[in-house]
């Protein structure tokens, strides 16, 4: 049924979008950065990370992405195959090594962000507790290799892992903005 599709790629595709700003808004609030939580400052980055989800969700998934078709297929390598075939000439080694360049960011994207999603959100005992301090990397190691073994089994395993797991959590966070929408930043 169309709800469990949806379900699934809700916790295979929107997952990632749905948990980056907690880690951008940690990363903009660093020590690193020295950038002060003030009011004005906290503002400036929410508007900073809406801007951007909105503009890379609408035009990159929206407008580019879910239009993008090769025979039902998606994705930079049924792309690539459908630029070979179609285009001639200059153009075509052109369009073939952006094909390349999309396909191998897409491989280093796939490869580095379950690495810092779990890592994040392991790195969040820290703030219940320091003593979870030594165990985060072991956590978060243990915590990837059960991914990389749930993905194992297919794309559909994990949505349906984390299908449920993504509703409620835009639930949370939904509820939780709502309830505090009126308190100041």
């Amino acid at each position: 049924p169309a709800w469990a599709l949806t379900l699934g790629a809700l916790g295979v595709v929107y997952g990632d979008i749905g948990t980056s700003p907690l880690y951008a808004v940690r990363q903009c609030f660093g020590p690193s950065l020295g950038l002060a939580p003030t009011e004005t400052n906290l503002l400036g980055i929410l508007s900073l990370i809406f801007w951007s989800l909105f503009l890379v969700i609408t035009i990159k998934y929206v407008l580019v992405i879910m239009r993008a078709d090769n025979r039902g297929e998606g994705g930079s390598l049924a792309l690539l195959a459908l630029v070979r075939r179609l285009e001639k000439g200059r153009r075509r080694g052109f369009l073939i090594a952006v094909g390349i360049l999309g396909t191998a960011l897409f491989y280093g994207d796939g490869m580095i962000t379950p690495a810092i999603s779990v890592l994040s959100a392991v790195e969040g005992l820290q703030v219940a507790t320091p003593m979870f301090d030594p165990y985060v990397v072991p956590i978060a190691l243990a915590v990837l290799l059960g991914l990389f073994l749930i993905q194992s089994h297919g794309t559909g395993a994990m949505g349906r892992l984390f299908g449920p797991v993504m509703v409620i959590w835009f639930l949370a966070i939904a509820a939780l903005g709502a309830y505090h929408i009126q308190d100041p930043p």
